[in-house]
């Protein structure tokens, strides 16, 4: 089964809460929130307040992008907005475990994403530790953006790490992904696909959009 994690950054925010009603209906397994501060990445998204805002109109598990220079600045805003997972870039903290153990001590899960640019083998020493692999498969900073073609071997080479240290951490995809790359996606590897416009631009709507991935299965691919 593969999870469907749209992100919210390429919804229309005056109808935030009806799409997030919609992709619930279409079988979305989580909402996928993407922070950015304008310094790890060349632009502004939401904050604290949107999860908060989320939080009484979805049961769907919350998880949280942390695409920040300073991440652990915001755990604690975060956590107590509502957030179920953490995601952190392995980029910039020097020594990602005692934020790991930070957020799982808190009783929450957590991640660590690394950019396109950075080698999959930095996850070696983190992968039992943590719940979620996030692997960028586009430069982050903006949505719409294509899926890089390096993304499947990079993809494939994280899911045989996490086989090797720790089958029970997800692998999640992020950037690019529609109904073309989707299946390549999982074809390497990865249990869940993040995907904002192709499922908040779609215009089949995202109720359809989101059923449409969630058909994927790894075992109807050849």
């Amino acid at each position: 089964m593969i999870s469907i994690a749209p992100s919210i950054l390429a919804a229309d925010f005056s109808k935030l809460g009806e799409l997030v009603h919609q992709v619930d209906l279409g079988g979305a397994n989580r909402i996928h929130v993407d922070v950015m501060d304008g310094h790890f990445v060349p632009n502004l998204s939401m904050g604290p307040v949107v999860v908060k805002g989320l939080r009484p109109i979805t049961k769907l598990p919350l998880e949280v992008h942390l695409m920040v220079d300073n991440p652990s600045r915001f755990v604690d805003s975060f956590l107590q907005a509502g957030a179920d997972t953490l995601i952190v870039h392995f980029e910039v903290v020097s020594d990602p475990l005692p934020l790991i153990q930070e957020i799982r001590g808190r009783g929450r899960k957590v991640g660590l994403a690394i950019n396109p640019g950075t080698s999959v083998d930095v996850l070696k020493d983190y992968i039992t530790d943590i719940d979620l692999a996030l692997c960028m498969t586009v430069w982050p900073g903006f949505g719409g953006q294509s899926f890089l073609p390096e993304s499947p071997e990079r993809i494939q080479k994280l899911r045989e790490l996490i086989e090797k240290l720790n089958p029970r951490c997800e692998l999640e995809v992020d950037g690019g992904v529609d109904l073309q790359t989707a299946p390549v996606c999982v074809r390497h590897g990865a249990d869940v696909l993040v995907a904002g416009t192709a499922i908040f631009g779609s215009p089949k709507g995202p109720k359809l959009a989101t059923e449409q991935l969630g058909r994927i299965r790894a075992e109807e691919l050849e």
